[in-house]
């Protein structure tokens, strides 16, 4: 069963070139309401569990030095079907493969450095938010 809420952290690069106010804009535009949301810093440790399904492959490192070099906003959204929504709104993984329009193609740089994580399931939003929020920052 779906459900109606969604996770999102906006990475490094997007805070680093200012995007923040321009891609949070784009989210609420599309019909997301914000729920929960804060700007924090991952710790090498919590990079490492966040991304724990990806330690074995060759490019983790990489991924935890990425995602623990500067703050991050991570947000719960809401929104009837916001998984599958969210995923369309952010785009493609590789801004070059990226539809027009879409978040990834308007602020991400690259495969590695692609502005924004959206939740790839509903169970994974859950889990996802849960690590970020405690039940009571999210409203």
């Amino acid at each position: 069963m779906a459900t109606n809420r969604t996770f999102t952290m906006l990475k490094p690069d997007s805070l680093e070139k200012g995007n923040t106010g321009a891609i949070l804009e784009k989210i609420c535009a599309a019909g997301f309401k914000i729920v929960a949301m804060k700007q924090t810093q991952l710790t090498i440790r919590d990079a490492q569990l966040f991304y724990a399904i990806h330690k074995e492959r060759p490019f983790f490192g990489e991924l935890v030095e990425y995602m623990t070099r500067g703050p991050i906003v991570a947000a719960v959204l809401e929104k009837e079907n916001a998984v599958e929504d969210f995923r369309t709104l952010i785009g493609a993984t590789n801004p070059e493969e990226a539809a027009e329009g879409t978040i990834r193609k308007m602020f991400a740089d690259s495969i590695s450095e692609n502005a924004v994580h959206g939740s790839d399931s509903d169970e994974n939003a859950a889990i996802e938010s849960a690590f970020h929020f405690s039940g009571r920052e999210i409203f």
